[in-house]
């Protein structure tokens, strides 16, 4: 069985992280509820490997910025396409955050949608 995997990539500021992962443990709780099957939010911590394109850079972040790099998965890409739909209707997305001032900035947030092409468990 293939799945299918919204991911995203976003810069954000480390003293800024704390009120990112309350608000991401609170989207992640809504997305559980609504069918995803697994929700994942990660903050870079090894992030400089030498030789290769680091994720810093990927994400355009500045010089006090780190990232996160985050997963959801799903049955199918229509299951996503209609679990996304009731969790963007869903109000509690509303109120995680300070519109007038965000974790991060959502116009520099890296995000698509993947099909699995290689699943071990």
């Amino acid at each position: 069985m293939t799945h299918y995997v919204d991911g995203f990539l976003l810069p954000i500021a480390p003293e800024k992280i704390p009120e990112y992962q309350q608000m991401a443990n609170k989207a992640g709780a809504v997305w559980k509820e609504h069918g995803a099957i697994a929700y994942w939010e990660c903050v870079g911590d090894d992030l400089d490997i030498q030789d290769m394109t680091s994720f810093r850079t990927a994400a355009g972040c500045k010089d006090n910025e780190t990232v996160i790099i985050a997963w959801i998965i799903f049955s199918s890409r229509e299951e996503r396409d209609r679990i996304n739909a009731i969790v963007m209707a869903d109000p509690r997305l509303n109120d995680m955050c300070d519109k007038e001032n965000p974790p991060f900035d959502f116009k520099r947030m890296a995000y698509g949608g993947f099909k699995s092409i290689v699943r071990h468990e």
